[in-house]
């Protein structure tokens, strides 16, 4: 059993909210920049030399890269040989956010009821994914996630007798019905199975996926390919100004369902996709 202070974890948590809000992944930013050698729009075009200005801004002048830092979402891997010590892993979570936020000069958007919207003033509470794995590490990756993209998010309880063309179609019209909203190229997250609230987390998951790397089975990344050509047939382009490259990657991730079921859901990131990570 190796015994780990929760201060361990609260000090990783406050580094990767700040890291996640400052620095792009780099396959993320070397996306980008394909994307805009591939654009054919000279407007779109010139949306993309703006976005990769303020990413370079963003990483010289250590701000935030979004005006919106995001609520934050933290997914925690924890070994089952881990044994938490010195006070609440909770607490830790929460501090090491409030920390990271408050002392990044970050924009502080959660507040503490949905309908009262009084801002808590330090971006808490999270929202915590926890997984045990085997092994003595505790892994956390923070991926701040802006609400003009989660807004244009959708899911849809699909049956079985429902072709892969039609969920192909419906991902493509979330897309289309978000438009500019969620700040194109944007990348999709797509989940496809579990149940209501498994789907939705992995579609969610699926956005902290590396964007170079396809879904390792033949079936789903092709998934992923027909819905990346699909999406930028549309036509909305950087920022909604117009031009071929709306999407900038797919990532489809699965899991076992209800033999009456098919759950599909759609968590869009938008060009400021990010997400950062570390072992204790």
């Amino acid at each position: 059993m190796r015994e780990v202070n929760v201060s361990q974890v609260e000090d990783l948590v406050r580094e990767l909210c700040i890291k996640a809000n400052l620095y792009l992944p780099e396959d993320m930013e070397e996306c980008i920049k394909c994307g805009a050698k591939a654009e054919r729009s000279p407007v779109g075009k010139n949306v993309f030399d703006d976005i990769i200005e303020n990413i370079n801004v963003a990483r010289n002048e250590t701000i935030p890269i979004c005006q919106d830092t995001g609520m934050a979402v933290i997914f925690m891997e924890v070994g089952q040989d881990v044994h938490f010590v010195g006070g609440s892993i909770n607490d830790a979570l929460n501090n090491g956010v409030a920390r990271g936020y408050i002392d990044g000069r970050l924009r502080c958007s959660i507040v503490s009821d949905p309908l009262e919207r009084v801002n808590t003033n330090n971006n808490t509470p999270p929202v915590v994914h926890l997984k045990y794995t085997d092994g003595d590490k505790v892994k956390i990756m923070v991926a701040p996630k802006g609400f003009g993209s989660e807004n244009m998010s959708a899911l849809k309880m699909m049956t079985p007798s429902v072709t892969q063309d039609e969920i192909v179609d419906w991902v493509v019209s979330v897309c289309a019905k978000a438009g500019s909203n969620p700040c194109p190229p944007i990348v999709i997250g797509v989940g496809i199975g579990g149940d209501f609230e498994k789907c939705a987390y992995l579609a969610k998951k699926a956005l902290c996926r590396p964007v170079s790397q396809r879904n390792p089975k033949a079936l789903y990344a092709d998934l992923e390919k027909k819905m990346l050509e699909k999406i930028n047939k549309l036509g909305i382009g950087p920022q909604g100004f117009g031009g071929t490259q709306t999407c900038l990657a797919v990532n489809i991730e699965q899991a076992p369902t209800h033999i009456a079921g098919l759950p599909v859901s759609v968590n869009i990131g938008c060009h400021v996709t990010r997400h950062a990570e570390g072992v204790i």
